[in-house]
């Protein structure tokens, strides 16, 4: 079920959201420190973090699904944002280097197909970052912010939805680890609970932020008979080297 695009406006409004906002924003940076010349899409409700990404990139284009609706974004400037259905984005094929999706994953009801679609419209070397609730945060348990809407992911959980899809999971960095209650002196050293969550409790961070590498695998070619045995020996050195692919992140 998807929140509403007034809703998620309306929390990132308020001191709760920009505490959420500032921290994120904090680990998605430390992902991607240089996105110059490159072409990057928010899905979901990503605007409250693409803003840091204008001037350096090439473009920046915010998509937002039927379900959540669409507001217009920047405010006061030409229009950068979309309203598409999220298995069929209104993109070419291989069109976007960057894909920062947030707000996304937990309520999609057609999960898979949507990250086959983020999968199509991604070059090459494509990277995508995904933020969702933790299933072991306390942000997940709360329905006072939009992170407590959905459904939440593990470490592992999402690792391997992003495995069947054919990305590479490269790197999952936490952040929100200051309880979700809007009170000013919490909400004013969410900083100092960053560092002593980070090193002392990482599982109860409130959000995961995932990296992944769009991966490229080889078709299989179906021949019959002779030719069949002819191409064997050229096959097989191209699986055995697509099987034996490596990444640095095991599940829990």
């Amino acid at each position: 079920m998807w929140t509403d695009v007034v809703d998620l406006r309306d929390f990132y409004g308020r001191r709760l959201g920009r505490t959420a906002k500032r921290m994120i924003r904090g680990r998605i940076r430390a992902i991607w420190p240089d996105v110059s010349g490159q072409r990057v899409l928010g899905l979901g409700f990503a605007t409250p973090y693409l803003s840091m990404f204008r001037g350096e990139a090439e473009r920046v284009l915010a998509v937002m699904p039927a379900g959540h609706g669409v507001l217009h974004w920047p405010v006061g400037e030409q229009g950068l944002s979309a309203l598409a259905d999220e298995t069929d984005l209104p993109l070419p094929d291989l069109s976007v280097d960057r894909v920062l999706i947030v707000h996304g994953i937990e309520s999609a009801e057609q999960l898979r197909p949507m990250m086959r679609e983020v999968w199509r419209v991604l070059t090459d070397s494509g990277r995508v970052i995904i933020v969702t609730p933790n299933r072991r945060g306390l942000w997940a348990r709360f329905e006072s912010t939009p992170f407590g809407f959905g459904r939440p992911f593990s470490r592992s959980q999402i690792v391997r939805l992003l495995r069947e899809n054919m990305f590479m999971p490269l790197d999952v960095q936490r952040a929100l680890f200051a309880p979700p209650v809007n009170w000013r002196l919490v909400q004013g050293s969410a900083a100092a609970w960053e560092k002593v969550g980070t090193r002392l409790f990482p599982a109860a961070a409130g959000v995961l932020v995932v990296e992944a590498a769009k991966q490229m695998y080889a078709q299989p070619v179906k021949t019959e008979g002779a030719a069949d045995r002819a191409f064997e020996s050229v096959r097989r050195p191209q699986r055995s080297l697509n099987r034996h692919g490596r990444s640095r992140l095991h599940d829990d």
